[in-house]
């Protein structure tokens, strides 16, 4: 029998079944991949340290310790976060079903643009544009809210069962990293110095995901938690609100603040309007956002040695809301990780080809 007419069906063959062992894989492990990729990228941000660990004690010590210290300082307080959020944005659901009216959104509406410093004209000719399409607006913005909020409770209410998967898969990362990565290098068709570019590129957003993005929502948070206490609002509520907003780039910290403020100026409380957007639009949109955000990020850049595709910014945003809808909460890290590599691949397909590409 002719084996060289054999190869390319065997080659197509084996391609099928491998494509069907990933899918059925995912499939298998629907239910945990929240779980597993949060877990993946922490161990990946932190293996600098787990082999660090390795010079002094085992692997399996080295990983014990690591995954304790990690519980303690990242995933506990990130689960008790999930959990007070879902605690919270119950009670929030509760609230949007039965005041989140049209009725109650127009007289609101209306109370806002009277208060605005314009002119009768324009006052009514925003009344007449925006208000004729109020009803369309409240909708589309109420079932968007229902989506974000419902995966935050339905999180929140599994977090126990999640905290146990993130735990125990974070060890055997440590444990199997190395080993796992070599496998995956020796399997993958690919020049080794191309699976490079996309291990190395996975690795830096993973840093820049858990390291920049982290730091950044607790200061968002601390931050409009001040505001919001001197103004007399529930503190841990729009903190956290506004921690969570943080993970979407330029948008984030808006969807918070600037609701807040019209609506407490449309209730002629124009201080309380005003500190708020002091420490909403100032502190947190300009000195955190184009000033510390940059410097951060600039930082960890500099530590994985390269440039990362969480750059393209508007891919960013449009991915993390995309994420937030398909994975619940977790998609603030699934998304933007997804379309950054998939950015790498394409990247890593025109060094491949890039004599064959018409670049002219």
């Amino acid at each position: 029998m002719n084996t060289n007419n054999q190869a390319p069906y065997e080659h197509g063959f084996m391609l099928s079944l491998l494509l069907l062992a990933i899918g059925g894989l995912i499939w298998l492990f629907a239910a945990f991949i929240p779980s597993l990729f949060l877990a993946l990228l922490i161990a990946i941000a932190s293996f600098g340290q787990y082999t660090k660990l390795q010079t002094r004690f085992s692997a399996s010590l080295s990983a014990i310790i690591l995954t304790l210290l990690i519980t303690v300082i990242l995933i506990l307080p990130l689960s008790y976060v999930l959990l007070m959020s879902g605690i919270e944005v119950s009670n929030l659901i509760q609230t949007i079903k039965s005041d989140f009216t049209a009725e109650n959104s127009k007289i609101v509406f209306d109370q806002i643009i009277m208060t605005l410093p314009l002119s009768d004209a324009i006052i009514n000719n925003l009344k007449d544009s925006i208000g004729n399409n109020l009803d369309s607006i409240i909708i589309s913005l109420k079932d968007f809210s229902m989506v974000i909020l419902k995966s935050i409770v339905n999180l929140s209410s599994h977090f126990i069962f999640f905290l146990i998967v993130v735990i125990f898969s974070l060890y055997y990362f440590y444990i199997d990293g190395k080993s796992t990565v070599k496998r995956l290098k020796d399997l993958s068709p690919l020049e080794n110095h191309l699976d490079d570019i996309l291990l190395q590129q996975f690795a830096g957003l993973s840093v820049s995901l858990v390291g920049s993005v982290f730091i950044i929502a607790i200061l968002q948070g601390v931050i409009f938690s001040i505001g919001v206490m001197l103004v007399g609002l529930p503190v841990l509520y729009f903190g956290l609100a506004m921690a969570l907003a943080s993970f979407i780039p330029v948008l984030g910290g808006l969807i918070i603040w600037l609701p807040l403020s019209l609506y407490l100026y449309s209730q002629g409380q124009s201080v309380d309007a005003l500190i708020i957007v002091i420490f909403g639009a100032f502190l947190i949109g300009t000195v955190v956002d184009h000033f510390i955000r940059p410097m951060i990020i600039q930082k960890i850049s500099k530590k994985s040695g390269q440039k990362s595709a969480l750059d393209h910014t508007l891919i960013t945003v449009l991915s993390t809301l995309a994420g937030i809808m398909q994975f619940g909460i977790l998609g603030l890290f699934i998304g933007p990780i997804i379309a950054a590599m998939a950015i790498s691949i394409f990247d890593v397909y025109a060094i491949k080809y890039t004599h064959s590409l018409d670049q002219s």
